[in-house]
């Protein structure tokens, strides 16, 4: 009090505990590291799908190049559409389009690879595709060739 009666203000500043201060940072500090552990985890699935989903293409040109192999080894010149068509879906592949003339023959096959995708909620079993154009012509000694090369879009149908 003061010397005339009334009561003196006084101004106080209180500090928290430390027990306090260490209550409010320990659950932010648990979300970030469940967060950054969550955000590496994701990343880390990203990648192997991509890995998976380039080696599935990958198969599709192999698959293409043996389909071509097999074309040019039919008997008596260049198969029937068919024929064609058979080997292509014993390939994994489909045809779309099949173009025949006397010295050549051009094929547009949609090829299928299948890989595993990955993520937060399991496993899953994707399908890449890929279209090649593979035209066969005879050469001087009459014995086809062949040219392999991917499609953009898979248009010819």
């Amino acid at each position: 009090m003061s010397g005339d009666g009334t009561v003196a203000r006084q101004s106080r500043v209180t500090v928290p505990a430390p027990g306090c201060l260490a209550a409010l940072m320990v659950p932010l500090v648990a979300v970030l590291i469940a967060a950054s552990v969550l955000m590496v985890m994701l990343y880390r699935q990203e990648r192997a799908n991509e890995r998976n989903r380039a080696g599935a293409l990958d198969r599709t040109a192999a698959l293409a190049r043996s389909y071509a192999r097999d074309v040019t080894a039919a008997p008596n010149g260049f198969p029937g559409q068919e024929t064609v068509r058979d080997i292509a879906e014993r390939h994994d592949g489909r045809l779309l389009s099949y173009a025949r003339s006397e010295d050549s023959l051009t094929t547009v096959v949609r090829f299928y690879g299948e890989y595993e995708d990955t993520s937060m909620f399991g496993l899953s079993h994707s399908r890449a595709y890929h279209c090649y154009s593979i035209v066969l012509r005879k050469g001087a000694e009459g014995i086809p060739r062949g040219r392999t090369s991917p499609l953009e879009g898979c248009d010819a149908i």
